[in-house]
């Protein structure tokens, strides 16, 4: 299979966004910084590309300019493996101006989606029970936050 990665458009924010997201994520490393050269001596020197991982995933961001704004139509998925986790990472994006949606997602400052939900959802939304994973998305349809524990009571 070919290398792949995630290309994430910025106007001008891509080394800061991509050094707010190594700093939310564990095992997150900024791998390199492309920077314009005196062929444009507008920008020389500043940022055109940030490599960067998260937890082993790669991205790029690119400092691409303006009219490309996110929307909620991609997001990046965060499976949390409990509350704890979920409030954490729901914190940290929402951290400088991001904003709450529905059902888990959230976008950072940056306008960037996210959905920051635990894996034990979706496995109660695959159960087999029909009734059981109807009143699981049911819950979740309510919510803003993921709230695990209210999960688990509609699941019950």
């Amino acid at each position: 299979m070919p290398d792949m990665s995630t290309c994430l458009w910025f106007d001008t924010e891509a080394l800061e966004a991509a050094e707010h997201y190594v700093s939310v994520f564990p095992r997150s490393e900024i791998v390199e910084v492309m920077r314009w050269g005196e062929n444009n001596p507008e920008q020389a020197g500043e940022p055109l590309s940030v490599s960067f991982r998260l937890d082993g995933r790669d991205f790029l961001a690119l400092n691409g300019g303006p009219g490309r704004p996110f929307t909620e139509a991609v997001s990046i998925m965060v499976g949390c493996a409990d509350q704890a986790e979920v409030d954490r990472y729901w914190s940290r994006l929402l951290e400088g101006g991001g904003r709450e949606s529905m059902c888990g997602w959230l976008a950072d400052r940056y306008g960037l989606s996210w959905q920051v939900v635990p894996t034990r959802l979706l496995e109660l939304m695959r159960d087999p029970d029909p009734a059981r994973a109807g009143r699981v998305a049911a819950a979740m349809m309510q919510m803003v936050k993921i709230d695990l524990a209210e999960i688990e009571r509609a699941a019950a």
